[in-house]
């Protein structure tokens, strides 16, 4: 999602090239039109640097001044690289190479190495994690799934440093890395690893720019030959290129100038992974006479939303900071930002999830909101108050759309019916094209409702309705359109991986989310040790971790809030303090280095610190769920007594591994209920309950609504609507029809 997101899904083709500037503002149109010599974009986030670079290239393109297959834009995503063909498809430039740098080199060496090596290209290792453990076992390590991960990622690191294994330990001390092992172990693992892929003739993603780089090095014929096809080079996210890539980069380019770079250095989160804003930073000096373009016009947030992420990016230090932009919201007032406080993590997420619940309620797509974490392991306890206040959800990071499955095999299932035509018996009485597409996905699994759960059978079920829905947004901005245009324009689609969105609150790191947004965003687990997170030492981390802080921040367009909670588990210490990164900005904090004061929190007046108490909520929810809201005491195994942090053995209110007195055949009763419960009110199964918490019941077989009301889980809401039939199934007794749909919502 873009800046571009609320524009028309099937826009029409500028007719002209002047028709190809409409719509920019004066900073984009002088981007549009800065098409000789060296460009350096400086674009804060939501200024719309993908709209401007997109339209300067198309500009080019229709004007003649650019042959489009002279072109080569490059970018660091596989995504954010079909976003740009998409648009540049919609705005008539094809044959424009828009690619990621891996992908890119991989081409040229792909046609260079029978030329400058000879022979085939070795085979591309896929995945280096197997390998790097066959080398940590050749040097007597044995790693576990975690430390292999870090010690592949260090290998990674190294070689887009450009740093050989007998370097390894000197680059770490100058860095000041945190290693995961011992430098020198690492750089004796990272040189066997090297050695078994000399072995075995396989090289991986690193030395496809390291092997690129090498030949354009020692060939000059080939250099040559790739300057001679490409003469304009444009790069997305440039404060995020590696020494590596900023290596083949010049290579490319050579001495020449028509070279166009856009970035932000405040947005730099990837140095982990060797990204480092100095190149975007030194840009004016390594070409003194480029054309600077600054975006601060910001189309996504509104004014409150922006008035944080600039007082986030004010008290930054460091030379990013020194180069920040100043944003200017273009869009009307909203609301104001929501802090609140909780007492543990499980209050947090329940009381994010009824947020997000409202927020569905009064009109916000699932798909527009977010609930945005530091790190992958904080998703679980979202998944599970997302799953029982029955919110739809999806975690960022899967395959591509098109290269799912199921999205293949209808693919290719309208790509027959297409063909066959009136002569496929599937289509008969389907008049028009959605009620074809419905017809043929029926075969695949597609239904007028979802299947109950949250496993592979959803995430199947969620493709193919979001190619219905692209069918029906297809057929309304072209009347008339036939099942074959449809089938061309998924082709097109696929080969621009410009995919549908599949309807769900997102799950995602920080990290994840950059370079989308959404109408509604939640960062949560906002406290020192998380955010910055712990293992953030030196004044330069701390400042990434302030720069990833506003990444999220400014993913959001309308509504934000920003949430911490004091301990991590029910009854634990509240021993948690928030952020550092919200001080003077949240009403009620003190700026570092102030007196006093209430903070600078929003754009006349704040938006107030929830702590806890639901204030966004109504007076009603507020009294029904007093009792989820008190203070609650350490959650104990009832086998071994051990506390309880996990939020699954909490509901268990016992350990994994401790032996279970379930009732299975009560088990198997509540089951059966909560399978009809859900077909009536036409909802997933575990928006009743989830099965741990039906596995609670079972174990305790409660008779009293307290009993019942206590098991994680449950809660007033349930207990209204669903408490009688629980316990009638728990005395033995066979319930009725239940509710009827919406029965005892408040």
């Amino acid at each position: 999602m873009t800046a571009a997101t609320h524009s028309t899904l099937f826009p029409q083709v500028p007719e002209t090239p002047d028709a190809v500037l409409d719509g920019l503002d004066p900073e984009q149109r002088e981007v549009a039109l800065a098409l000789h010599g060296p460009v350096c974009v400086l674009a804060g986030a939501g200024t719309g640097k993908t709209r401007a670079i997109t339209h300067r290239i198309a500009y080019g393109v229709r004007a003649g001044i650019l042959q489009p297959a002279t072109v080569l834009a490059v970018t660091f995503t596989n995504r954010a690289a079909g976003e740009m063909r998409g648009r540049l498809r919609q705005l008539g430039a094809t044959g424009v190479q828009a690619r990621t740098f891996h992908s890119a080199a991989l081409r040229q060496l792909q046609y260079f190495w029978p030329k400058a090596v000879g022979g085939e290209l070795p085979r591309l290792l896929e995945r280096k994690v197997q390998l790097v453990a066959e080398a940590a076992a050749r040097c007597e390590l044995r790693l576990d799934r975690n430390e292999l991960r870090d010690v592949t990622g260090e290998i990674e690191w190294a070689k887009v440093t450009q740093t050989v294994p007998a370097d390894y330990p000197a680059a770490v001390a100058k860095t000041q890395r945190d290693a995961p092992r011992d430098p020198a172990v690492l750089a004796q693992i990272y040189s066997t690893y090297e050695q078994l892929k000399r072995d075995r003739s396989v090289i991986d993603f690193e030395d496809v720019l390291l092997l690129t780089v090498g030949i354009l090095q020692d060939r000059h014929d080939i250099a040559d030959h790739v300057r001679g096809q490409y003469q304009h080079f444009v790069v997305d996210e440039y404060q995020d290129v590696s020494p590596l890539q900023q290596r083949l980069l010049d290579l490319w380019v050579g001495d020449r100038d028509n070279l166009c770079v856009v970035g932000d250095a405040s947005q730099t989160i990837y140095s982990f992974t060797g990204a480092t804003p100095d190149h975007l930073l030194n840009f004016r000096t390594r070409h003194p006479g480029a054309t600077v373009v600054k975006l601060v016009r910001d189309y996504r947030s509104t004014p409150q939303v922006v008035h944080l992420a600039n007082g986030l990016l004010s008290q930054a230090r460091g030379r990013a900071a020194d180069h920040r932009l100043e944003l200017v919201s273009q869009r009307d007032k909203g609301p104001e930002p929501v802090y609140a406080e909780y007492p543990d993590e499980p209050h947090e997420a329940e009381a994010t999830a009824r947020r997000v619940r409202d927020l569905i309620a009064a009109g916000v797509p699932a798909g527009e909101i977010a609930i945005l974490y530091r790190v992958n392991s904080q998703s679980e306890v979202y998944e599970q108050a997302l799953a029982d206040a029955g919110v739809p959800y999806q975690l960022r990071g899967a395959e591509r759309f098109f290269e799912r499955a199921e999205v293949r095999e209808a693919g290719t299932a309208l790509r027959g019916a297409a063909r066959a035509g009136r002569n496929d018996s599937l289509l008969d009485g389907a008049e028009d094209l959605a009620a074809q597409v419905r017809a043929v996905l029926s075969t695949k699994g597609w239904t007028t409702r979802p299947p109950a759960g949250s496993g592979a059978v959803r995430d199947r079920w969620e493709s193919l309705a979001a190619l219905v829905r692209l069918a029906e947004d297809f057929e309304t901005a072209k009347p008339g359109a036939t099942l074959t245009d449809l089938v061309r324009e998924l082709d097109e689609r696929a080969a621009a991986q410009h995919a549908p969105t599949v309807q769900g609150v997102t799950l995602a790191s920080l990290h994840a989310a950059k370079g989308l947004e959404w109408d509604a965003v939640f960062l949560v687990g906002l406290t020192e040790g998380m955010m910055p997170i712990a293992y953030a030492k030196t004044e330069e981390q701390i400042e990434e971790e302030r720069r990833l802080l506003y990444v999220g921040v400014t993913r959001a367009r309308h509504h934000l809030s920003l949430s911490w909670s004091l301990a991590r588990s029910p009854g634990g210490r509240a021993s948690r303090r928030p952020t550092r990164f919200l001080k003077g900005l949240r009403p009620g904090s003190t700026a570092p280095g102030a007196r006093g004061g209430t903070g600078a929190g929003g754009t006349g007046g704040g938006g107030g610190i929830d702590r806890g108490t639901g204030r966004s909520a109504g007076a009603a929810e507020r009294r029904s769920e007093a009792v989820e809201r008190r203070p609650r005491q350490p959650v104990r195994c009832r086998v071994c007594g051990r506390t309880l942090t996990d939020a699954g053995e909490m509901k268990l209110m016992r350990c994994e591994e401790c032996p279970s007195d379930m009732d299975e055949a009560l088990y198997g009763r509540l089951l059966d209920w909560r399978a009809g419960q859900a077909a009536r009110l036409s909802q997933p199964d575990y928006c009743v309950f989830t099965e741990k918490t039906l596995m609670a019941i079972a174990e305790a077989v409660p008779s009293t609504e307290g009993e019942l009301v206590v098991i994680a889980g449950v809660g007033n809401r349930k207990l209204t609507r669903f408490g009688a039939d629980v316990l009638a199934i728990c005395a033995g007794e066979t319930v009725g029809e239940g509710p009827e749909e919406g029965a005892g919502e408040s």
